[in-house]
């Protein structure tokens, strides 16, 4: 099973790499690969280094994708982590 989608950086310091480990962390409880792009460029979600060579500030939107059998939970914790700004204030 495959889940694609679209996702806003709200956070003031944008896609560091603080945030970078928190998703880290969290792909690292599922089954599924986890991938991000921006433009041409695709990353494994499962890397902080990959994540961080997207640079992504303030504002940026990339697309998420997850691949495998709990990808639908998976993707649906990762949208409501982006939501909620990787637990900054800012």
């Amino acid at each position: 099973m495959e889940q694609i989608k679209r996702l806003k950086i709200n956070n003031d310091l944008g896609l560091h790499g603080r945030a970078a480990a928190r998703i880290v962390e969290l792909a690292g409880q599922y089954s599924s690969r986890l991938f991000f792009k921006k433009e041409d460029h695709e990353v494994d979600g499962s890397s902080i280094l990959s994540i961080l060579t997207l640079a992504c500030p303030k504002g940026t939107e990339i697309q998420a994708k997850a691949v495998g059998e709990d990808s639908a939970e998976l993707m649906d914790r990762l949208t409501e982590l982006f939501k909620q700004r990787f637990g900054e204030q800012k």
